[in-house]
C-alpha cells in the first residue's frame, strides 16, 4: 500500500471512531434509560434485535456486495461472544454509575488494544501514540481520583470487564475486515448477541414496556450507525492509532448526564477531561508533522 493510500485510510479510520463515539454515546443514555427495568442479559438482547431491521435494509442494497454468508465463522461467533458479555456488564453497570465516570474507566480500552495490536496484529506503535496514550490514561486516573473507590465498586468492575471485552473486539474486527465486509461483520455480530443473550435471559425476560419504544428506536438507529462506523475504523486505520480517539466519549458523557440526568460531573471529572482533549490533540499534531 502507498504511502497516500494508507493515509488516506488512516484519515478515514479516525473520522469513523468520532462519528463511532457520538453513536454509541447517544446509544449509551437509550440503554441506560432502559437498564432499570430489564435484565442485563436482556438489555443486551434488545440491543441486537432493534438494530438487526436497519442492518438488513443496508444488506439488501448492497445486495450480492454484502456476502453476508462468506464469513469466517469461528471469528464471528467469538468476536458475538464478547459482544454479549461486553452489553450485558456495561448494561449492569449503568444502573448505578453516570455515563462520564462509566466511560472514564472505559477509556482504559485504548491501552488494551495497543497492547494486543503490537503481538496480534504485527502493529509497530511509536513512541508519540504511546505517549498520547498515556497522558489520556492520566486524565482518566484524574476522573477516578486517587483512592480509585470508582473502580471498586461493582459498577466498576462491571465496566472494567466490559472494556476488555470491547478491546477484544477491536481487535477481532481489524482481522476479519482483511477477508468479511462491514455489513457481514456487523450484521453477525447483532445475530449472535441478540440470539445469545435472550438464551441467557431464558425465563427472567420481562414484556417490552410500550413506553419504551422510543429508546428502542433511538438504539437502532445510533446502535446501527455506530457499529458500522467503529467496524470502518478498524478495518481501515491502525488500531494503535485510532483507539485514543474513544477518549471523546467522555465530553458526550458529560453532555448526557447533564440532558437526561441533570447531574454535573465533579472538578476531577472536569480536570481529566481536559488531560484527555489535549491527548487526542497531541495525537493529531504528531501524526500530521510526521
Amino acid at each position: 500500500m502507498n504511502p497516500e493510500t494508507q493515509r488516506a485510510d488512516h484519515v478515514r479510520g479516525i473520522v469513523m471512531m468520532i462519528v463511532a463515539v457520538g453513536s454509541f454515546a447517544l446509544m449509551d443514555a437509550a440503554l441506560k434509560l432502559l437498564a432499570p427495568h430489564y435484565p442485563p442479559s436482556q438489555v443486551a438482547a434488545l440491543r441486537g434485535y432493534a438494530s438487526l431491521p436497519v442492518i438488513l435494509v443496508w444488506a439488501a442494497v448492497l445486495g450480492r456486495r454484502a456476502r453476508l454468508f462468506e464469513v469466517r465463522w469461528p471469528l464471528h461467533l467469538l468476536r458475538g461472544a464478547l459482544g454479549i458479555l461486553m452489553l450485558a456488564s456495561f448494561a449492569f453497570a449503568l444502573r448505578t454509575v453516570p455515563l462520564s465516570e462509566a466511560y472514564a474507566i472505559f477509556f482504559f480500552a485504548p491501552l488494551l488494544i495497543t497492547a494486543l495490536a503490537a503481538p496480534i496484529l504485527g502493529e509497530r506503535v511509536g513512541a508519540n501514540r504511546w505517549w498520547a496514550i498515556a497522558i489520556g490514561l492520566l486524565g482518566v486516573l484524574v476522573v477516578l481520583r486517587p483512592s480509585g473507590s470508582g473502580m471498586l465498586s461493582w459498577g466498576g468492575l462491571a465496566i472494567l470487564v466490559s472494556t476488555a471485552c470491547y478491546a477484544a473486539t477491536a481487535i477481532a474486527a481489524r482481522i476479519l475486515g482483511r477477508s468479511d465486509t462491514s455489513v457481514s461483520m456487523v450484521f453477525w455480530l447483532m445475530v449472535v448477541v441478540a440470539l445469545g443473550a435472550t438464551a441467557l435471559t431464558g425465563r427472567d425476560w420481562q414484556p417490552v414496556q410500550w413506553a419504551h419504544g422510543w429508546a428502542l428506536l433511538a438504539i437502532a438507529v445510533t446502535g446501527s450507525l455506530g457499529q458500522w462506523a467503529v467496524t470502518e475504523a478498524f478495518k481501515r486505520g491502525q488500531a494503535s492509532l485510532i483507539a485514543p480517539f474513544e477518549y471523546t466519549a467522555l465530553a458526550w458523557g458529560i453532555g448526557l448526564d447533564w440532558l437526561f440526568w441533570h447531574t454535573l460531573p465533579r472538578p476531577p471529572v472536569l480536570a481529566g477531561a481536559g488531560i484527555v482533549v489535549a491527548s487526542g490533540l497531541f495525537l493529531i499534531w504528531s501524526e500530521r508533522r510526521r
